[in-house]
């Protein structure tokens, strides 16, 4: 057998990887996590628009978002608290991932039959409930890919998971837009039965992601270090000699400490005060495309590009272009290191930015939209594939799940709360304006990206 042969079978035998279950389980969990986190961003805000609702109110929407933003705060209770009933018939993973796809559907059925013009708060409240269950079940579904196989693996059900993730934003924003404007009558103007169908086409697809919970198997739970099982040895005696508490309350103590301290402790020890410039550069890595990302689909709107063109353009070939994008990342970050492509991918996402001040002062041109799609998805992608091994490598295997939630929500944090105001800032001083402001505050990541450098070293 020659070199070329022996070479072809090495490529075969490693793309056999993908046909593992676990990483075919991790692609329809993926698309069961892409798939609420558009309806209530992306797709809902075009709705909104739609019906006649204020930009401002439109953004103030984005809020809602802010639950994946402090999912931190009750990872510690989905990592180690058991349902009852529910986490004796599918154990503690599948118990807690059937409950948050039960209210997802519920709260996409919901959404369905709500009317933006006569009860908005009720819209706003259907759609906290939905971001809630989806940051819960995000929690829930990292827990299990990391518990579920070992470190060889973990790259496969990555890949699957994110390819997953992003055909469920093609039918959470191509596929809703084209039901609606389907089932509506005349698609140029608002008709609030078509967005009724097309909601509920989306929460009968969340059925995917109960089935799939239904069908795969309980991962073993890890088992805690022997550093921290002495740790919880000492909370217990303390609280029993000393503080004279009941055992059931001095357990519960050492529980809530191993549970919710000691994944934040553990962080800090590793890093020192090198820590605060690390959460800074998570919390504000993806600023730019986050803010952009609130008001985009408002921005479309007012542009005069249709349901049908933005379906295309956008949610179908934007999302391709994001698929590719993360490929070359991977490649680049495999060949020449996580920070430099982590620094050109949050200064390419910065430049193209720029892109949609030109775009606004040219209007309606599906040519000028489809180059900058393309230029921008292509950098997200590249910056994305960067930061989520960035993001890996500072993770801890013991406190996986729980630290992994709190970068994921710090990522999003500080660029949801100020997207909320993006609205106002348009109606003030312009989408120009807007996009160039917007750019601009990526130029602080670049600087922390390189003070971060040096730890990483």
């Amino acid at each position: 057998m020659n070199t070329v042969d022996t070479a072809n079978e090495s490529w075969l035998k490693n793309a056999r990887v993908y046909l593992h279950p676990r990483a075919v389980t991790l692609f329809f969990l993926g698309f069961s996590s892409g798939l609420p986190i558009l309806l209530v961003f992306g797709t809902l805000s075009f709705w909104l628009r739609e019906a006649g609702v204020e930009r401002s109110l439109i953004t103030y929407f984005s809020w809602v978002g802010l639950a994946y933003g402090f999912k931190w705060l009750w990872a510690p209770l989905v990592d180690r608290l058991a349902i009852p009933v529910l986490s004796k018939a599918l154990g503690r993973r599948r118990s807690w991932l059937f409950l948050s796809q039960c209210l997802l559907v519920l709260g996409l059925s919901g959404l369905a039959f709500a009317n933006p013009l006569n009860n908005l708060e009720q819209m706003a409240l259907l759609a906290i409930l939905v971001a809630f269950s989806s940051a819960t079940q995000d929690i829930v579904i990292d827990a299990y890919r990391i518990e579920s196989a070992g470190e060889r693996l973990q790259a496969a059900m990555a890949a699957t998971y994110m390819a997953g993730y992003r055909i469920a934003m093609i039918v959470a924003g191509a596929g809703a837009l084209a039901v609606a404007a389907w089932a509506s009558s005349d698609s140029s103007i608002y008709d609030p039965a078509a967005w009724k169908v097309a909601y509920l086409t989306m929460s009968m697809c969340m059925l995917i992601g109960l089935v799939t919970t239904l069908i795969i198997a309980e991962p073993a739970a890890v088992e805690m270090d022997e550093e921290t099982l002495q740790q919880k040895q000492k909370i217990i005696s303390f609280s029993e000699n000393y503080a004279h508490l009941p055992d059931f309350f001095a357990r519960f103590l050492a529980w809530a400490y191993i549970a919710v301290v000691c994944p934040f402790t553990d962080f800090i020890k590793r890093y020192g005060s090198h820590a605060l410039i690390i959460l800074a550069l998570i919390g504000t890595y993806r600023i730019s495309d986050v803010i952009l990302g609130i008001i985009a689909n408002v921005f479309y709107v007012d542009m005069g590009f249709s349901k049908e063109e933005i379906a295309q353009i956008i949610k179908v070939y934007g999302v391709v272009m994001t698929i590719v994008g993360a490929g070359l990342g991977g490649i680049l970050v495999n060949r020449f290191g996580v920070m430099r492509i982590l620094f050109i991918g949050a200064l390419m996402v910065s430049l193209t930015n720029l892109l949609f001040a030109w775009l606004a002062t040219l209007g309606h041109n599906t040519a000028a939209l489809t180059l900058v799609i393309s230029l921008d998805n292509l950098s997200g992608g590249i910056a994305t594939a960067a930061f989520i091994a960035y993001l890996s490598s500072l993770t801890n295997i013991q406190y996986s799940a729980t630290q992994y939630a709190l970068f994921s929500s710090v990522m999003l944090l500080f660029p949801k709360f100020l997207g909320g105001f993006s609205g106002g800032f348009v109606d003030n001083f312009g989408y120009e304006v807007f996009f160039i402001s917007v750019s601009l505050l990526g130029i602080p990541v670049l600087g922390l990206i390189l003070l971060a450098q040096r730890r990483h070293k």
